[in-house]
């Protein structure tokens, strides 16, 4: 016989579309009414807990048990991306040596729904012995974790989401917001710039786009195609054709550029039966080309591309001479674009 036998059919619970919806809705709405309630209990404390952070001359510690833990990691991973060092602590590991991760310069800012969470509890007398300041999210005002807080901000809810009223649902929605709106009114305080962010981020597209330069990208060298002006036009293409850039970059004996020639410049040859044996690069070239600086941005020179509706950009120091190039094929194996 099946040491497991499938179970009846009959016991597997049923439930049609409506009603699973409906349970959603009903989740959503609870959640929803959740972080509402928050906005009106912004007050001095909040301020207090911002003004505590920006001071801060360490990190900013972020803890809880549980739920409140999971919280408690995302909350200090936005801090740490919006320019306010910061990381999460385990509170049962605290106890175990990681008290050690916690110095004088230090926040604690502690997630505890009930206030009574007993591993936080017990971190309690190391915080008053270094003096590192607690700021507090929880549930209940008179609660021992609130008690001991520097700040304690609220953030109890009514019911959670979950029907039965036990698994933490609008309550850590409650507080994952207060974290962001923290983290926010800390990162508008401080000036953070959306450069700052791409520092914090290299690896992303903003920090791609905000980070890169042209000259990160550019090709150099033998790589670039130039010709000079008295070049017949056959050469030129036999040019463009072995750098694959899409153009070639009519330059003097000094290297300044003079012009460009693109596949656009080569169909208005053909379309006026131009003898690419016998015309020279001058008399078929593109004068005053756009260019751009070896450190513009290199989202600039997309930017530059899609205005002019070009795909190839020739690359000039100070002085307009060439010394690279780069087109859409090289932001986009990038990410810039």
């Amino acid at each position: 016989m099946d040491p497991h036998p499938a179970a009846p059919a009959s016991s597997v619970p049923q439930a049609d579309d409506a009603q699973l919806l409906a349970s959603a809705r009903r989740a959503l709405a609870i959640e929803a009414r959740a972080v509402e309630a928050l906005a009106p209990r912004l007050g001095p404390q909040f301020a207090q807990a911002c003004r505590i952070c920006l001071e801060c001359r360490g990190r900013v510690v972020v803890t809880g048990m549980g739920k409140s833990g999971h919280v408690a990691g995302k909350i200090a991973a936005t801090l740490a991306s919006t320019g306010a060092p910061a990381f999460f602590l385990h509170p049962a590991e605290a106890g175990h040596g990681d008290l050690g991760m916690i110095t004088r310069l230090d926040v604690l800012l502690a997630l505890s729904n009930s206030g009574e969470t007993p591993e936080l509890v017990l971190l309690l007398p190391h915080l008053k012995r270094l003096a590192v300041p607690l700021i507090l999210m929880c549930g209940r005002a008179d609660s021992t974790l609130a008690r001991a807080a520097n700040v304690a901000l609220d953030v109890s809810v009514p019911e959670e989401a979950c029907p039965l009223n036990l698994a933490p649902t609008a309550s850590t929605t409650a507080t994952l917001a207060m974290g962001d709106a923290l983290a926010v009114a800390v990162l508008e305080a401080r000036g953070f710039t959306r450069a700052d962010f791409a520092r914090s981020h290299p690896g992303g597209a903003l920090g791609r786009r905000l980070l890169l330069h042209v000259e990160d990208l550019m090709r150099t060298g033998d790589a670039v195609p130039r010709v000079a002006p008295d070049a017949l036009l056959s050469a030129g293409l036999l040019e463009m054709s072995r750098k694959g850039l899409g153009m070639t970059v009519v330059v003097d004996a000094a290297q300044r550029i003079l012009g460009v020639f693109t596949d656009g410049d080569l169909r208005r040859a053909l379309d006026r039966q131009i003898d690419v044996h016998a015309t020279v690069m001058s008399a078929v070239m593109t004068t005053q080309a756009k260019s751009i600086g070896p450190r513009e941005l290199a989202a600039e020179a997309a930017h530059l591309m899609e205005v002019h509706r070009i795909t190839a950009l020739p690359v000039a120091d100070a002085h307009g001479r060439l010394i690279g190039a780069l087109n859409v094929h090289d932001l986009m194996r990038a990410g810039v674009v």
